[in-house]
């Protein structure tokens, strides 16, 4: 805990050995510049800097549930979209971050209200939230939009994106990339069925921030729905509504100052 007054900064890291060497090398620059940093974890702290992979990054934010805390990623993995700022780009960092020629992005996770036959459970995803059937199985899935019935899709699930996971997984199936200042939730589907039995779209909807998406699942199989938040699965029995909007949190993400979307989109996918 802060007792001198000076910034405090939380330092999270994977286990590969670029990231601890990282993490060693950038909490002694911190200290050399007057900063505190955490042994554990300080929900009270200044900043969060994440080493590793935008993997990394969303599960450090899982951990700790979605801390109120401005939060940037140094890259030590592969794609790092999320995790923005290279190993030879530390020094320049920590000379910005000193001099406050930064700004904060606040961004809305997803949430998602999973209800079974006795109870209800929240989850929440940075980039997307994923409803799809138990060991390969096709599912069955009512959807509806503030309560209108939308389609009745079959195929191997829907997947809910926020704009900022416009460029995860969403992207690898084929929805569209979305401007992280739109303020939207993007239903794409997962290899939808459209024979004259089944009707499903076929491309994703754009919804608007204040939607609501409810899916029922029609159960061929007891207990054949996944839910999957930022990759990681959580498993009920029994669901029998996940209702979908756009959560009130604010992630908040340190961006330097002259960070833009579209050139980031640029340099990593064409």
């Amino acid at each position: 805990m802060n007792t001198n007054g000076n910034k405090v900064i939380n330092i999270i890291h994977n286990n590969a050995k670029f990231s601890i060497d990282t993490a060693s090398y950038v909490k002694k620059k911190f200290i050399q510049m007057g900063y505190e940093v955490t042994d554990v974890f300080d929900f009270t702290a200044d900043l969060v800097v994440c080493i590793g992979g935008d993997g990394s990054l969303l599960r450090m934010l899982h951990t700790y549930q979605f801390p109120d805390i401005p939060v940037v990623g140094i890259n030590t993995g592969h794609l790092g979209f999320l995790v923005e700022i290279n190993p030879d780009e530390i020094d320049d960092f920590l000379d910005r971050y000193h001099a406050g020629e930064y700004f904060i992005e606040e961004i809305n996770p997803i949430e998602a209200v999973i209800c079974t036959r006795t109870d209800c459970i929240n989850a929440f995803a940075l980039n997307e939230i994923v409803i799809k059937g138990d060991l390969s199985r096709t599912v069955h899935l009512d959807l509806s939009v503030n309560d209108q019935l939308i389609q009745r899709f079959s195929g191997d699930g829907i997947l809910c994106a926020t704009s900022t996971g416009s460029t995860a997984y969403n992207y690898s199936i084929g929805g569209s990339i979305v401007d992280p200042s739109l303020q939207v939730i993007q239903v794409s589907p997962l290899a939808p069925i459209n024979t004259n039995a089944y009707r499903s779209f076929t491309s994703s909807v754009i919804l608007p921030s204040n939607a609501t998406i409810k899916v029922n699942p029609e159960y061929r199989f007891e207990d054949s729905i996944v839910i999957v938040s930022d990759g990681m699965e959580h498993r009920h029995n029994g669901i029998v509504e996940v209702s979908l909007k756009l959560s009130s949190l604010n992630i908040k993400m340190l961006r330097l100052k002259g960070f833009e979307f579209w050139s980031k989109v640029k340099e990593k996918f064409l």
